[in-house]
């Protein structure tokens, strides 16, 4: 490997993390509205932003949602 496949490969991998930072936070802003902790307050936000980030992330590892055929055979 040459210096510059190197420096290809650290920035893959912390993409990589970034990706999954926004992921997990993402998920936890929006497990936060739904969910109520006693010791925590419960949020009143509207999630729409926070879903289409967390989408949006999902998307970028390849992950997508299904789509359902509605005719039905």
């Amino acid at each position: 490997m040459n210096k510059e496949e190197v420096q290809e490969e650290k920035f893959a991998l912390l993409s990589t993390f970034v990706r999954l930072g926004i992921l997990v936070w993402a998920g936890g802003i929006l497990t936060l509205t739904y969910v109520s902790i006693p010791w925590l307050p419960q949020q009143k936000i509207d999630p729409t932003f926070i879903a289409s980030v967390f989408t949006g992330t999902l998307s970028t590892f390849g992950i997508e949602r299904a789509k359902r055929d509605k005719e039905k055979s």
